[in-house]
C-alpha cells in the first residue's frame, strides 16, 4: 500500500510540475517577447499592441471589448502578427474562429496546452478541445479532437473559465 501511494504521489508531482512548466513558465517566456500587433482573448495578459476579449478581467493598455469572437471589428489583413494564447481549447468552433483570425492578421500565433500538459489538456471544466500536438506554439492550427465528457459537463455546470 506504501509502494502505491508512492507511486501516486511521484505521478502528482510530475503532472504539477509538467504543468507549471508549460502554462507558467513557458507561456510567460513566449508572452514576454511582445511581438504581436493583436492579443485576442487576452485575460489579464498584456500581450503589447491591441488586447481583445469578450470580458475585461483587468485594467489592460490598448483594450477593446468584443461580443462576438467569430466576428471581429477590424479590417481585413489589419494587423501582422496576432497572438491566440490558451484561448481557442475554449471555443465552440477553433476553425471557424481560427479564419476570422486569419482574415484581421497577416500571422496567427497559437499558444496551446500540449497533451504532454495533462492538467490543462484533459481540463474537460474549462476547455472543449484537445489539440493533438507535443508543441507550445503554432502558427498554423493543429489537429483537434473534441475533449471527451467536456460538452455534457459544461451543459450541465457551466464553462468555468478564469483569467
Amino acid at each position: 500500500m506504501l509502494l502505491f501511494l508512492a507511486l501516486v504521489a511521484t505521478i502528482t508531482v510530475i503532472i504539477v510540475f509538467l504543468h507549471w512548466y508549460s502554462y507558467s513558465y513557458l507561456k510567460r517566456s513566449i508572452i514576454r517577447r511582445r511581438r504581436w500587433d493583436l492579443n485576442i482573448c487576452c485575460g489579464t495578459t498584456d500581450g503589447g499592441g491591441i488586447n481583445v476579449d469578450i470580458v475585461q478581467h483587468s485594467e489592460l493598455p490598448n483594450f477593446v471589448q468584443v461580443d462576438d469572437i467569430y466576428n471581429l471589428p477590424f479590417e481585413d489583413q489589419q494587423f501582422d502578427t496576432v497572438l491566440c494564447s490558451h484561448t481557442i481549447e475554449h471555443v465552440d468552433y477553433p476553425r471557424r474562429f481560427d479564419r476570422e483570425l486569419r482574415r484581421v492578421a497577416k500571422n496567427v500565433v497559437y499558444v496551446l496546452p500540449p497533451v504532454w500538459d495533462l492538467a490543462a489538456a484533459l481540463n474537460v471544466w474549462e476547455h472543449r478541445w484537445l489539440f493533438l500536438t507535443i508543441r507550445k506554439v503554432h502558427y498554423t492550427l493543429p489537429r483537434c479532437a473534441p475533449l471527451p465528457f467536456a460538452r455534457r459537463l459544461q451543459a450541465r455546470i457551466g464553462q468555468r473559465v478564469t483569467a
